[in-house]
């Protein structure tokens, strides 16, 4: 028998905020009820503690998305400190630029949706000026592997999230 298919990680949270708004729509207990003391404190705590883990890994999603854009937005700056490397090249170089540039932003827009993007979006720093043919390419050879084990990187750990 063959295991399911793993959901996507949108269906994942669209599932847990249904599940949510299902709970937070539920009518409170009568007052009056009784409930046992030591039931109420030991649900107290257990609330607590899902808050806390759930806090947790807010802060280290927060984090990898982050980690993620910014380096997504530093490749953006140093595929464009390489433009006319060659014109062999340069429609490649136009099309990485762009799958990047994409990349960034739909990181971007998933930290906004999920309320985690910082108030402002980083600022590109001082990038290398290749001032000759050999810099681009010999710039061209280190920013694409270094690129090559970003992506690699971030595939690996973007996996892992689906699957978590």
């Amino acid at each position: 028998m063959s295991p399911e298919p793993a959901l996507s990680p949108a269906l994942q949270l669209l599932l847990w905020h249904s599940a949510l708004w299902t709970v937070q729509e539920a009518t409170p207990l009568d007052p009056a009820s009784s409930l046992p003391q030591s039931f109420l404190l030991k649900c107290l705590e257990q609330v607590r503690k899902i808050q806390g883990d759930g806090a947790a890994l807010q802060e280290k999603l927060t984090g990898c998305l982050s980690q993620l854009h910014s380096g997504l937005f530093l490749y953006q700056g140093l595929l464009q400190a390489l433009e006319g490397i060659s014109p062999e090249l340069g429609p490649t170089l136009d099309t990485l630029q762009l799958d990047i540039a994409d990349f960034a932003t739909t990181i971007w827009q998933q930290m906004e949706d999920l309320g985690m993007a910082p108030a402002l979006q980083p600022t590109q720093g001082a990038m290398p000026a290749f001032t000759s043919a050999f810099q681009r390419r010999a710039g061209g050879v280190l920013v694409a592997s270094h690129l090559q084990r970003f992506l690699e990187l971030a595939y690996r750990v973007l996996r892992h999230l689906a699957q978590s």
